[in-house]
């Protein structure tokens, strides 16, 4: 059986909700991962622009978009956790004419704060997780972009995220 490879993108970003006051205790979600941070990020759920980004890539294959109207409904009937949407673009994709399978994600997180390296393997093995995928299959990588952006000034965090896809032809 043949097949083709095929490539997509994704991105998504968030600010820092900084008009509140900082709380020591609170904590963010990035790829599933609670980290530390004394501010939230502005979003309507728990605004894991990691998960944002990876629906978005999922979302550029099946032509479905998740993030918006869906994604709100789903914040209406309660759902919080932003691997709800990567399951929503899953079920998408499961929808497809032809058997297509994820290979390899590359995702690139811009953020001058929090510090992430110490959550990057956290992040690969709950995004694996997530896509039934091994954690060496999950790459993902974090700069400040040396400050030229409002993400490396500490204002927010921005992500891209790449999907490398395989899909079966009919002969």
């Amino acid at each position: 059986m043949a097949q083709i490879f095929l490539t997509t993108l994704g991105q998504d970003s968030h600010r820092f909700a900084t008009s509140a006051a900082p709380d020591p205790q609170h904590t963010i979600r990035l790829g599933g991962q609670e980290i530390p941070f004394p501010y939230p990020l502005a979003a309507n759920s728990d605004g894991d622009v990691v998960l944002h980004a990876l629906t978005n890539a999922i979302s550029g294959l099946t032509t479905q978009n998740v993030l918006g109207r869906r994604a709100d409904e789903l914040c209406r009937a309660g759902a919080t956790d932003s691997s709800a949407y990567v399951r929503l673009a899953l079920e998408d994709l499961a929808t497809l004419p032809r058997p297509t399978r994820i290979l390899h994600v590359s995702i690139s997180i811009e953020a001058a704060q929090p510090y992430l390296s110490d959550y990057l393997p956290q992040m690969r093995a709950r995004i694996a997780a997530l896509l039934d995928l091994k954690a060496e299959n999950i790459g993902i990588t974090a700069t400040t972009g040396e400050g030229l952006t409002d993400c490396g000034r500490g204002l927010g965090i921005a992500v891209l995220c790449v999907i490398s896809w395989v899909q079966e032809l009919e002969n």
